[in-house]
């Protein structure tokens, strides 16, 4: 694509050369959604073989995408982000959020969401999704022995479920924003209810767009047992399309608890959390029953 002299030195216009094509964004989308496969990349855009050709050598040739062999007969490659991709993860959760709020709501500024809104059908159709293999986050442990800021797996290769619940944010002043305070009540219930998660051999995350440091300060100040992660870079925001809404100058995630299985699948979704206290229990019994499925039921 040709650009006017006058875009040269724009910013805008040469990040408009990568996603200013539709087909562009998709395949950044699914790459990010850890679909790095050429099949699969097809199969879920829905695009011909030859334009995905063309798009994945424009994003390679643009230092967006790098491929990995990892086939040799035949040859075969996957797509994987480089550091400039990687650094568009922000900028397609800001559109998601955009489209949500904007085209596919009505514009309301809100944390939580409607029953029959665009969010709560994406977040339901989670179950069965499962999480890019590698994902990590910087990680703050608060009692428990770990390096602050190191990258911690966003599921537990250690435990047969996780729970990886994702909030807003601690210590923020929220205002008039539904759904977005609780926060620390999140947090304490669940730390108060972690001899029940482990007893039951579950492990516990939590979520938040915060900064490491931020949430460092808050773990050790309420000796969370469990670790925070930082998905300040909306890599788990990304990977997941989870819904986000913009407060307190910082794209935040909305209230929602995750259980997932030790292969990384995700197996029930609650959202919106409304109910704090009945979500955190709802969380335990549905990862225990993991364990033992007899004692459990299914949650969408």
């Amino acid at each position: 694509m040709r650009m006017h002299n006058a875009d040269e030195t724009c910013g805008v216009a040469r990040a408009a050369l990568v996603l200013g094509d539709w087909w562009n964004v998709l395949v950044l989308r699914e790459v990010a959604r850890g679909h790095v496969r050429f099949d699969a990349l097809a199969a879920e855009i829905g695009l011909s073989r030859k334009v995905l050709t063309e798009r994945l050598g424009g994003l390679v040739a643009q230092g967006v995408l790098r491929r990995a062999l990892y086939q040799r007969r035949p040859v075969r490659y996957e797509y994987l982000l480089t550091d400039a991709g990687t650094a568009l993860l922000p900028v397609l959760v800001a559109m998601q959020d955009w489209g949500d709020r904007w085209a596919l709501g009505d514009g309301t500024l809100t944390a939580t969401a409607d029953a029959d809104g665009a969010e709560h059908a994406r977040v339901h159709a989670l179950p069965g999704t499962r999480l890019p293999e590698g994902l990590e986050l910087p990680a703050t442990v608060g009692t428990e022995h770990g390096a602050d800021g190191a990258g911690l797996p966003v599921v537990s290769p250690h435990a047969p479920a996780t729970v990886l619940f994702a909030y807003p944010g601690t210590g923020v002043e929220w205002g008039p924003i539904p759904g977005a305070a609780g926060c620390t009540l999140e947090n304490r219930l669940f730390r108060d209810a972690w001899p029940g998660f482990r007893r039951a051999g579950v492990d516990v995350r939590g979520v938040s767009t915060q900064l490491p440091h931020e949430q460092q300060e808050f773990a050790r100040a309420e000796r969370l047992p469990y670790p925070l992660l930082s998905d300040a870079a909306h890599q788990l925001a990304a990977a997941l399309r989870l819904p986000v809404f913009r407060g307190a100058g910082r794209l935040r995630h909305k209230r929602l608890i995750l259980v997932v299985d030790a292969e990384r699948t995700v197996r029930h979704a609650l959202f919106p959390v409304t109910d704090i206290p009945h979500a955190v229990a709802e969380s335990l019994r549905l990862a225990a029953a993991l364990r033992n499925p007899v004692a459990g039921g299914d949650l969408g």
